[in-house]
């Protein structure tokens, strides 16, 4: 089973806690994050965001980003010096 979440296009302070809320909820299976209307992104979703790449992870479960044709989230996801949203599991080969 694989989940999916349309990330709002302000990832502001107010958007932080839902999102992490959402996410939580959808730990333990794939999971799909349509980033392709994110306008703005906040310093604390990035930090929700960084969290969940990292517990997908840990998890070896598949964390996806799906950006349509805007690079606007990948522009700011680069500006606050993140490294590239890596989708891997740990342990999966390169």
């Amino acid at each position: 089973m694989s989940a999916s979440v349309v990330l709002p296009s302000v990832l502001d302070i107010r958007a932080a806690g839902p999102l992490q809320g959402e996410i939580l909820g959808l730990r333990g299976q794939p999971l799909t994050l349509d980033v392709s209307s994110v306008e703005r992104l906040g310093g604390l979703c990035l930090q929700v965001l960084l969290s969940a790449r990292a517990t997908w992870a840990a998890d070896g479960q598949p964390l996806t980003v799906t950006t349509g044709d805007d690079a606007n989230f990948s522009d700011q996801w680069a500006a606050f010096g993140a490294a590239p949203f890596d989708t891997s599991p740990v342990g999966a080969a390169a």
